[in-house]
């Protein structure tokens, strides 16, 4: 009896210290497993973004740069044919200084040094599209040199490369969309320039509207995800004299702009309100 009692004891203190039935192996499983899955795992850091490019060379012949932004080297294709166009302009400027210091031996005249700037820049990086324009600045010989802009719209989706006026159905189009606000833009930057308003009844030089759809246009964005804005980028000469420089008119894509669009490039596009 005195052991009975002793065993009996034993269980009701096991019974009072484990407050109640243990758990089970499967049970401590089935908490653990919960447990961990309620915790996230953590986020994979972002690809290391692509950088930049740059080529810079100096020589007695030429002084040669060419640039382009991390955002085209990180696309494969359009890296590729980036880096055609600086093997190209670095094998055409190169020849083209080499001739000139040949010449300029035969006739004794001196030779001053090429240069060739080549320099990328974004224009607006959308989800589907990569816009990016370019100044071009050489020098060959002469009293100055010469700056001209360039322009390239990769097609993401696509992944080729096209130009802005491949989108809309026709020049004429996106000129008769365009025309009125483009020659009073550039007429309002014009007179800024001049310091008196332009006439273009005057028959003078430099004061009649031009062409927009023959300047070079680029397209832009202000809300990140379409293009609602359209640039033309002009040379000098065109517009005006060399000592004005280049100009640029920027417009907001309008209806009128909308409507110019081939129907499968419209959803790329909003109207700025």
């Amino acid at each position: 009896m005195r052991n009975g009692g002793w065993i009996l004891a034993a269980a009701l203190m096991a019974a009072s210290c484990g407050g109640g039935t243990a758990p089970s192996a499967g049970g401590s499983t089935a908490a653990a497993t919960e447990t961990a899955a309620a915790v996230p795992e953590p986020a994979a850091p972002p690809a290391p973004a692509a950088a930049a490019v740059k080529v810079a060379e100096k020589s007695d012949l030429l002084e040669f740069s060419f640039a382009y932004p991390g955002a085209a080297a990180a696309i494969p294709a359009l890296k590729a044919q980036l880096d055609k166009q600086l093997a190209a302009a670095r094998s055409e400027a190169t020849d083209t200084a080499r001739e000139d210091s040949k010449s300029a031996k035969t006739d004794g005249y001196p030779f001053n040094p090429h240069y060739y700037d080549a320099t990328w820049q974004v224009v607006t990086d959308l989800p589907d599209w990569l816009s990016l324009s370019a100044e071009i600045a050489t020098y060959t010989g002469g009293a100055h040199g010469m700056a001209v802009p360039d322009t390239l719209l990769w097609d993401k989706s696509a992944g080729a490369a096209r130009q802005p006026l491949d989108l809309f159905t026709s020049k004429e189009a996106l000129r008769s969309a365009t025309q009125s606000a483009f020659c009073a833009a550039l007429d309002k930057e014009r007179a800024k320039r001049r310091g008196a308003p332009v006439d273009r009844a005057s028959g003078e030089m430099f004061t009649e509207c031009i062409d927009p759809v023959a300047q070079t246009v680029i397209l832009g964005s202000s809300n990140h995800r379409t293009f609602d804005r359209i640039g033309f980028l002009i040379a000098p000469y065109e517009a005006g004299p060399y000592a004005e420089g280049s100009y640029e008119v920027t417009l907001p894509v309008s209806d009128k702009v909308m409507a110019a669009l081939k129907p499968q490039y419209r959803g790329a596009f909003s109207v700025l309100r």
